[in-house]
């Protein structure tokens, strides 16, 4: 593996110290759900990897949080971090563990990530980097997790019919009965031909219990699709 040049490591070096002091601002007080979600839409502090935001409608990203934070969650399971801005709002909420997988390898934000819980909090923030479509991956993600089931699962990975599919094929299982499972991206109008998981949302509502949380019904791009699993359910894989 390469080294960073002398001007890259030290532009990451000054980045990661501005995020962390960006944090402890945002650790200074205790944030209302709606502070949170401000926090993540553009938590702002260094530049680069280290810029931390997520790419979501207000109004979405907040009533998916709000939905969440009614189960009262122990543990949240994420695939796919990006600039983990939605990382930010799960480390708020869930009680003892997230853990997040992205296809990138996170060393260089993963001190940052992995003291996004606030203060008071003991949830423990856990980084996973490959794909989520090996069995490998699923296999560390039981691991990580110790052999206990999620809350809550976000897909918001690889946005193909086909990766979606997989991702909710491959992970469901991790969910208790009566917990949430939700996807992004979920409105018919997409900016990229590869945002396809409107293709596959109409396949799986019909299966459960659903809501959609959509900002403007004629938007592009957007839009999130939850799923709730039946509290009955054994949701075997």
């Amino acid at each position: 593996m390469n080294r960073p040049s002398a001007f890259t490591a030290l532009r990451n070096w000054w980045g990661l110290r501005r995020s962390l002091a960006r944090l402890r601002i945002y650790h200074s007080a205790r944030r209302s759900l709606s502070d949170v979600v401000t926090w993540a839409l553009d938590f702002r502090g260094g530049g680069g990897p280290f810029r931390v935001k997520t790419l979501q409608k207000r109004s979405e990203i907040l009533g998916l949080a709000e939905r969440v934070a009614a189960l009262n969650p122990q543990r949240i399971l994420e695939i796919g971090t990006a600039r983990g801005g939605t990382l930010l709002i799960w480390s708020s909420l869930a009680q003892a563990q997230v853990v997040s997988c992205d296809l990138r390898n996170l060393d260089l934000q993963r001190e940052l990530f992995e003291k996004f819980p606030p203060p008071h909090s003991r949830c423990k923030v856990t980084l996973l980097s490959g794909d989520s479509h090996q069995e490998e991956m699923v296999e560390r993600v039981q691991a990580a997790l110790g052999g206990q089931q999620v809350d809550f699962l976000f897909i918001d990975g690889d946005h193909t019919e086909g990766g979606v599919a997989e991702d909710f094929r491959m992970y469901r299982h991790f969910v208790r009965p009566g917990g949430l499972i939700a996807f992004h991206d979920i409105v018919e109008k997409q900016p990229l031909a590869t945002n396809q998981v409107q293709f596959f949302w109409p396949k799986v509502k019909v299966l459960f219990a659903h809501e959609e949380l959509i900002d403007d019904a004629h938007q592009t791009g957007y839009g999130i699709g939850v799923l709730r699993v039946p509290a009955t359910s054994a949701n075997a894989r």
